[in-house]
C-alpha cells in the first residue's frame, strides 16, 4: 500500500490488516504502552481545501501520538488566492519533501492527482462525494468493538446517499468484509449507481432499518446541492429523521452512528444522539485517532 486513496482498491486482507493495527493502538493507548517515537523525524503535511473539525484534528492527534511533526497548510492564506494553479501549489509543497500528505478536497479524484505529482504517501481525507476511506475504517473499528465482527451484520446507511463519500467508502468496506448493506433514502437521494454489488435500497425508514444491527445516519449536504433541490427540514425529519420510536423496529442492541457533523432535529433527535444506550458517535471520534494512527504507521514504516 503506497497510498490510501480509497477503500475501493483495497483487498479484504489489507482492510483487515489496517483494522487489526487500529485495534492494537486502541488497546495500547488505553494501557499507555506504545512506541511514542514510531514516526520520529517524520513530517506529515495536511492540505485541507474544505473546512473540517473532526478529520484534521484526528489526523493531528494520530501523527503526534506516533512522534511525527505536523504542518497544517491553510488554503485560505495560500498563493491559490493569487491565482496560482492547483498543480503548481502541489509541486511547490511536494518539493519541500513531506513524509506524507493528508488531503481533503471538493474535487473528485483530487488525492489521486496529488499522488501522481509527489514522492510520498498520500492519504485521502475526503474528496468530493467519491470516498472518505479513514471514516469507513473508524466506523468499521467501532462496529467490530461492539459486535466482534462485520460478517453478517445488517447495516443501514440512511439519508443523503447520493452526495455522500462516507456512504461510498462504507459500502465498499462493509460488503468486502461480509456485512449486509442497506441504503435508506428518499428517491431524490438515491444514487444513480450503487457503489458495490448486493446493496439493498429502501425509501421507507421503517422497512429500511428493520432488524438492523447498525443504523448510520447522514446529514443533508446542502453545500453540494442547488437550492431548489434542498428538501424542507421539517418534512424531511417527519419521514426520515431517526427517533427512539422509529428505532424500535431495529434489533434491541442496535448501534446508532453518525460521521458528523450532525444536524440535530433534521436527521436525528437530540435525545437519541445523546443516548448512551444506542449512540456511538463519540466512540467513532475516539476510534478515528486509532484508525489514522494505523494508516500512518503502515504507510510510513514500510
Amino acid at each position: 500500500m503506497e497510498h490510501l486513496l480509497g477503500i475501493k482498491e483495497l483487498s479484504a486482507e489489507k482492510i483487515k490488516e489496517i483494522l487489526d493495527r487500529a485495534q492494537y493502538y486502541a488497546k495500547a493507548l488505553k494501557d499507555g504502552k506504545w512506541d511514542k517515537q514510531k514516526l520520529k523525524d517524520k513530517v506529515v503535511m495536511t492540505l485541507f481545501f474544505e473546512n473540517s473539525t473532526r478529520t484534521v484534528t484526528s489526523f493531528n492527534f494520530a501523527a503526534l501520538r506516533l512522534g511525527a511533526e505536523i504542518v497544517n497548510w491553510n488554503a485560505s492564506v495560500s498563493s491559490l488566492s493569487k491565482k496560482e494553479s492547483f498543480n503548481d501549489t502541489i509541486d511547490t509543497l511536494g518539493s519541500m519533501k513531506p513524509d506524507a500528505i493528508v488531503i481533503r478536497h471538493n474535487e473528485y479524484d483530487a488525492p489521486v492527482k496529488v499522488a501522481e505529482r509527489v514522492e510520498c504517501p498520500v492519504i485521502n481525507a475526503g474528496d468530493s462525494w467519491r470516498e472518505h476511506p479513514t471514516q469507513a475504517l473508524l466506523d468499521a473499528l467501532t462496529m467490530i468493538q461492539e459486535k466482534d465482527t462485520l460478517e453478517g451484520l445488517n447495516v443501514a446507511i440512511c439519508g443523503d446517499i447520493s452526495h455522500s463519500r462516507v456512504a461510498n467508502s462504507n459500502a465498499y468496506l462493509l460488503t468486502k468484509m461480509g456485512a449486509n448493506v442497506r441504503f435508506v433514502a428518499p428517491a431524490f437521494f438515491k444514487p444513480e449507481k450503487m457503489p458495490a454489488e448486493g446493496i439493498s435500497f429502501y425509501d421507507s425508514m421503517h422497512e429500511g432499518i428493520k432488524d438492523c444491527d447498525v443504523v448510520m445516519m447522514l446529514r443533508i449536504q446542502k453545500e453540494r446541492m442547488d437550492k431548489s433541490e434542498v428538501p424542507d427540514d421539517g418534512a424531511y425529519f417527519k419521514e426520515y429523521g431517526l427517533t427512539h420510536e422509529r428505532l424500535k423496529v431495529a434489533k434491541p442492541d442496535v448501534l446508532v452512528m453518525h460521521p458528523g457533523p450532525m444536524n440535530r432535529g433534521i436527521e436525528i433527535t437530540d435525545a437519541l444522539a445523546d443516548d448512551p444506550k444506542y449512540s456511538r458517535m463519540t466512540k467513532q471520534v475516539e476510534n478515528g485517532v486509532y484508525a489514522r494512527m494505523a494508516v500512518l504507521d503502515l504507510l510510513l514504516t514500510r
